[in-house]
């Protein structure tokens, strides 16, 4: 029988900060049971396992980090836009570090679920939308999407490890990063599809 106050979604962000806590490999079934107030079997009747909240997790990460992108970048474009969506990238994965960390992580989610779940591919318009700008087309806009998560990712990920020890603020290399990034996808290389080099 349910647990009264208890859901799915209340589960899930519990799960989500409790990973803001300790790092989402923190995560147990006994954590988020105690944050709860309940013994650890009555989360069975919510979520699958501890792969399934973490799936979950994933899934909640993905559609708050693309509300906040979306948010951000709404109105804007070119450089303006880019500016906006790494900002809103990078706060949440400050703000969020276990959440952020979910989405940047492979896990075995439930196909339904990622099917219903609008996160991910709202963020994949989002940031097709705004490449688009730059006049790219396929197959640069795929190449371009990967280099924008590559050095985002990147960046935040080393940041958060402590991986800039040098006394210029991680911040400067940040805005001169997205500097370079706009100038690049201003002037992007010509596909080099089918050079055998």
């Amino acid at each position: 029988m349910a647990r009264a106050g208890l859901s799915v979604e209340r589960v899930t962000l519990a799960g989500a900060e409790v990973a803001d806590e300790v790092g989402l490999d923190g995560v147990s079934m006994s954590r988020v049971a105690r944050r709860l107030g309940v013994k650890d079997a009555s989360l069975y009747t919510y979520v699958r396992g501890l792969e399934d909240l973490r799936g979950r997790i994933a899934l909640l990460a993905a559609d708050e980090k693309t509300i906040r992108i979306a948010e951000a970048t709404a109105g804007r474009s070119g450089k303006d836009a880019l500016v906006a969506f790494a900002d809103a990238w990078r706060e949440y994965a400050h703000r969020h570090p276990g959440r952020y960390a979910a989405t940047q992580n492979p896990i075995r989610i439930d196909p339904a679920l990622v099917a219903d779940a609008p996160g991910p591919r709202r963020a994949v318009e989002l940031t097709y939308s705004m490449l688009r700008a730059y006049g790219l087309a396929e197959p640069d806009l795929t190449d371009a999407v990967r280099l924008l998560r590559s050095t985002f990712h990147g960046f935040v990920a080393l940041e958060a490890a402590g991986g800039f020890g040098h006394e210029r603020p991680p911040r400067e290399s940040w805005v001169r990063a997205l500097d370079a990034l706009h100038t690049l996808l201003e002037h992007w290389p010509p596909s080099r599809e089918g050079d055998p080099s």
